[in-house]
């Protein structure tokens, strides 16, 4: 079994920053790729950003050159850099694993229970 579990939301005000982690833990042979999502009350999800099992990193448009990902080297353990954060990214952040379970052809995708980042002065 698979879990994620993040931590390091908050309230923060705006203009501020905060660093979100999201740990990978249980029985598995690689992750091939983690990312965040996020989603404001009464609004769809968003992508945010991802990190890919070869280092390389994609962020949305909507949070480029203020949000960062990376991850730990065990590759286990994935972060959000957030910074400049606005009102409007109030929202719950979630983590996304893109997971194999063995070294078969499939994927499974796993989510975290989602972290809370309130951005309000």
């Amino acid at each position: 079994q698979v879990q994620l579990v993040e931590s390091g939301g908050g309230l923060v005000q705006p203009g501020g920053s905060l660093r979100l982690s999201c740990a990978v833990s249980g029985n598995f042979f690689t992750i091939n790729h983690m990312g965040w999502y996020r989603q404001a009350p009464g609004k769809e999800r968003e992508w945010v950003a991802r990190i890919n099992s070869d280092g390389t990193t994609s962020v949305a448009d909507s949070v480029k050159d203020r949000f960062t990902i990376s991850r730990d080297n065990a590759k286990t353990t994935a972060y959000l850099h957030m910074k400049y954060l606005k009102p409007e990214e109030t929202a719950v952040y979630l983590c996304n694993a893109n997971v194999q379970p063995a070294p078969i052809p499939f994927r499974y995708d796993y989510w975290g229970q989602g972290t809370q980042v309130t951005v309000s002065s």
